[in-house]
C-alpha cells in the first residue's frame, strides 16, 4: 500500500477492486504464456476463460504477450494501434530494430490486448541471446533442442519489450505473470538486468513431474526420494528443468494451480508456492434454471442415434436404460487414469451381469491417436441407421395417407389391409439389412499402431469386445469431436451435456479442466486425490459425493484398492433412477459457482497484491500472507440420506404431497439450492480480515 494510506480489497461485481491508495489505472498488467491466441494444451484454456475478468476489472492497462503464428494471427486477432504510449513506443522500437512485432484485440470474450513476436524473424539473434541467458544463470541449450531455442526467442523478445516498456511507463508500476517455462527466460533476464518490475511465475505442471509419472514411477509416494539432477539428466531435458527452476527462484512470487502441485514444486523445483491459484471457467447461467436439463436429453438423443448405427444388428438393449460415460484427453494412457478405468469397467461388466442388470453402460474414449481413416463398418452402421430411418419415415407417410383418406369416408381402416405387400417388402429388406456376422467395432477409426496401442491391447485382454452379452459397451473415438464429423457430428460441449457421467481418475493431473467443465454444465464426473480439481472439491464440498463428483483415493491406496473404489462409484451411479440422476445433476450444476473466474479470480489478485508489495517495499505492503477469502468454507451435506434421494420416489425432481414422509429422504429442491446459494455469496462478499484473525466455520453472515 501506499504509505500512510490503506489499501483494501472489496467485492465489485464478484471481483475484487483496488480502492485507495494506488489504483488500477496507474499499473499496468502483463501476461506473459506460449499459449497466447496458440491453443497447445489446457493453459490456453486458462488465459482465454479468465481474459473477460481481467479485462473488465483492468482496461486498457492488461495485456497479453505470446508468440506470433500467421494462422492464428488471421483468424483469431483484429490488428489495431496501442493506445497506451509506453507499450506503443516499445513496439515501434522493437520493430526499427529489425523485429516484428504485432499488436491488436485478441477476438474473444473481453477482447484483451494482445502482443505477438515473431520468433522465427528474430532467429538470427540465438547465439547472442544464448550468450545472454548464460551470463545470467548459467544454463546452455543444446543446439539440437529446437523447443528451448524457441523459447529463448522469445523470452528474449519479451525482455526488450519489458525494458522498452519500464523506460516509458511515465510512473506506472508494472506487474508481469509469467507461465511456464516456455516463458521463463523473459522472467530470468528481466530480473537479470533488474527490470523495475513485479514478476510473478505460474507453473501449471512441473516438467519433471510429468516425465516422472508417464514413466509410471510411484511418484508421490516418493517425492522427497529422487535425485532431480539424475533424473533429469537421464531424460536429456536438464536445461529445460534449470530454465524452469531459475524462472522459480527469480519471481518474486511463485504460484500454482493446486494444493497437490504445489507439493510437487516444492520437492522438485526446491521452491513452495506463495499462492495457490485455481483454475477458473467463465460460467454462464440459464434465465431458466432447468434449462440445462432440456440440453442434456437432447443431446443424449443424439448421442443414442449415434449408438443405434453403431450397435445395428446389437441393438438388444434398451436405449432408455443405457447409460453414456466418458473419458477425454491427451492419449496418455497412465496418467490420464485410462488403464485404471479399463479395469474398473471390466470389474463393472461382471457385477452388472451377475445382477442381472437391465442398464447397459456405453463408454467412450475420446483421446487422439494415430489414424488413417474412419473404420468402413463404424461409418456403415451410420449409413444403414440412416437407411432405415427414411424406410421408417416414408412406410409412415405412406400409411399416414391411407388412415387420413378412410377417416375422411368415415371408416376405420383395416390394419391388416393397410400396408400391402410392397411395404412388408421393404420393411423386411430393411430388417435383413441391419443383420452383420461381426460384433460392433472397439473404434470408430482404423488405428496405424492398432497391435500395441495401450487402450486397445487392455480391451483385448479384459475381453470387452462389445458382445451381445456384455452390459458394458467400449467405443474408442481416436480424434476429437467435431459438428462437422461425419460419424459423430456434435461438439465436445454439446457431447459433454448429452453424457451421463465424465470419468477422470487421474495419476497426474495438477488441474483438471474437464471434470470442472462437466460441472458447470451439470454433469456428474470421476477425479482423483491427485487431481487440483479433487483436492479442491474436497477443500469447499463437504459430501462431493453428494453433488456428483466422485474423487477416488489415489494417493494412499494401492492401484488394485483404488480400482475397485472406483468399480464401487460406477456401479452405484449405474443403480440410481432416473429420478435421482436429475437431483444429482441439479446439484452439481451449482457447483459452477465456485468454478466461476469471478470467484477465482481472488487468488490471482491476491498473488499481484503480494507481488507489488515484494518488488517496491517501499511504496507497497500487504497485511495478510494468505487469501482469507475462503477460510473455513464448505458446501454442506444436502438434507437428503444417502447423498441420492430414494428411489422409490416419484419420477418428478420436486417435492410433493405423495412421497416418502420419512424427513431423511425428502428432497426440496428449492431450499437446497437457496441454502447453496447463500454459502457461495458468503465468501464473496466477505471484508478484509485482519492479521491474525480467521473466521471459523459457520462465522460468515450475509
Amino acid at each position: 500500500m501506499l504509505r500512510g494510506r490503506s489499501l483494501s480489497v472489496t467485492s465489485l461485481g464478484g471481483l475484487p477492486r483496488w480502492e485507495a491508495g494506488l489504483p488500477v489505472e496507474d499499473l499496468l498488467l502483463f501476461e506473459v504464456a506460449w499459449e497466447v491466441t496458440n491453443k497447445v494444451g489446457g493453459i490456453y484454456t486458462v488465459i482465454q476463460t479468465k481474459a473477460k475478468t481481467t479485462a473488465d476489472e483492468w482496461g486498457d492497462n492488461y495485456f497479453l504477450l505470446g508468440p506470433y503464428f500467421e494462422h492464428n494471427m488471421k483468424t483469431q486477432v483484429e490488428q489495431c494501434e496501442p493506445v497506451n504510449d509506453a507499450v506503443r513506443r516499445a513496439v515501434d522500437v522493437m520493430n526499427k530494430h529489425g523485429c516484428q512485432v504485432h499488436f491488436g484485440r485478441w477476438l474473444i470474450e473481453g477482447s484483451p490486448y494482445v502482443v505477438l513476436f515473431d520468433i522465427s524473424y528474430s532467429a538470427q539473434n540465438l547465439d547472442t541471446w544464448k550468450g545472454d541467458l548464460w551470463e545470467a544463470c548459467n544454463v546452455g541449450i543444446p543446439y539440437h533442442d529446437q523447443e528451448a531455442n524457441e523459447m529463448l526467442i522469445f523470452g528474449s523478445l519479451t525482455a526488450w519489450f519489458l525494458k522498452e516498456v519500464t523506460d516509458h511507463a511515465d510512473g506506472k508500476h508494472v506487474i508481469v505473470q509469467f507461465h511456464e517455462w516456455q516463458a521463463g527466460t523473459g522472467l530470468i533476464l528481466s530480473r537479470a538486468r533488474k527490470l523495475p518490475i513485479a514478476t510473478v511465475f505460474t507453473t501449471h505442471a512441473t516438467l519433471l513431474g510429468r516425465y516422472l509419472c508417464a514413466a509410471n514411477i510411484d511418484f508421490y509416494n516418493h517425492l522427497d526420494k529422487f535425485n532431480i539432477d539424475k533424473e533429469a539428466g537421464e531424460r536429456q531435458i536438464y536445461h529445460r528443468y534449470c530454465m524452469e527452476r531459475a524462472s522459480v527462484h527469480c519471481a518474486h512470487v511463485f504460484t500454482t494451480v493446486s494444493e497437490i502441485t504445489a507439493i510437487e514444486a516444492e520437492h522438485m523445483l526446491k521452491r513452495k508456492p506463495d499462492v495457490i491459484t485455481p483454475n477458473g471457467l467463465n460460467v454462464k447461467k440459464f434465465s431458466a434454471v432447468h434449462e440445462f436439463q432440456n440440453l442434456h436429453a437432447m443431446y443424449k438423443a443424439r448421442i443414442q442415434d449415434f449408438v443405434r448405427g453403431h450397435f445395428y444388428g446389437h441393438l438388444d438393449f434398451d436405449l432408455e436404460k443405457t447409460l453414456f460415460l466418458f473419458i477425454a484427453g491427451r492419449y496418455e494412457f497412465s496418467n490420464k487414469g485410462a488403464d485404471i478405468f479399463l479395469e474398473s469397467l471390466s470389474r463393472l461388466n461382471f457385477l452388472l451381469r451377475m445382477h442381472k442388470s437391465d442398464v447397459t453402460v456405453v463408454v467412450f474414449f475420446i483421446m487422439p491417436a494415430k489414424t488413417n481413416n474412419f473404420n468402413v463398418e463404424t461409418l456403415k452402421g451410420q449409413a444403414v441407421r440412416k437407411q432405415l430411418w427414411d424406410t421408417a419415415h416414408s412406410v409412415k407417410e405412406k400409411f399416414g395417407k391411407k388412415l387420413y383418406d378412410a377417416l375422411l369416408r368415415g371408416e376405420i381402416p383395416d390394419m391388416n389391409n393397410i400396408l400391402d405387400r410392397d411395404d412388408l417388402t421393404i420393411m423386411k429388406r430393411a430388417i435383413f439389412s441391419t443383420q452383420r456376422q461381426s460384433l460392433p467395432p472397439v473404434t470408430t477409426h482404423n488405428m496405424i499402431d492398432d497391435s500395441s496401442d495401450p487402450i486397445l491391447s487392455t480391451i483385448r485382454r479384459i475381453g470387452l469386445f462389445n458382445s451381445r452379452t456384455d452390459r458394458v459397451k467400449v467405443i474408442l473415438h481416436p480424434e476429437f469431436l467435431s459438428s462437422t464429423s461425419p460419424l459423430l457430428p456434435m461438439d465436445f460441449e454439446e457431447f459433454v451435456r448429452g453424457c451421463h457421467l465424465g470419468v477422470f481418475p487421474s495419476y497426474y493431473e495438477p488441474w483438471g479442466y474437464t471434470p470442472a467443465e462437466c460441472t458447470v454444465m451439470g454433469i456428474p464426473s470421476v477425479t482423483t486425490n491427485l487431481s487440483g480439481f479433487g483436492c479442491f472439491m474436497e477443500e469447499h464440498v463437504a459430501d462431493p459425493t453428494a453433488y456428483g463428483i466422485y474423487i477416488v483415493d489415489r494417493r494412499f491406496r494401492s492401484l488394485d484398492d483404488s480400482c475397485n473404489q472406483l468399480t464401487r462409484f460406477l456401479y452405484g451411479f449405474c443403480k440410481q433412477s432416473r429420478r435421482q440422476r436429475i437431483i444429482q445433476r441439479n446439484r452439481t450444476e451449482r457447483l459452477s459457482d465456485l468454478l466461476d473466474w469471478r470467484y477465482l479470480g481472488r487468488y490471482y489478485q491476491h498473488a499481484r497484491h503480494l507481488t507489488l508489495s515484494r518488488a517496491f517495499p517501499d511504496k507497497f505492503h500487504t497485511e495478510t500472507t494468505s487469501p482469507p477469502m475462503t477460510e473455513g468454507f464448505k458446501y454442506p451435506r444436502p438434507s437428503s440420506v444417502p447423498p441420492s434421494p430414494s428411489g422409490s420416489q416419484v419420477s418428478s425432481p420436486q417435492s410433493s404431497d405423495v412421497e416418502d414422509e420419512n424427513e431423511d429422504e425428502r428432497y426440496d429442491e428449492e431450499e437446497e439450492a437457496e441454502r447453496d446459494r447463500l454459502n457461495i455469496k458468503s465468501p464473496l462478499s466477505l471484508n478484509h480480515v485482519p492479521r491474525g484473525k480467521k473466521k471459523l466455520h459457520g462465522e460468515y453472515k450475509n
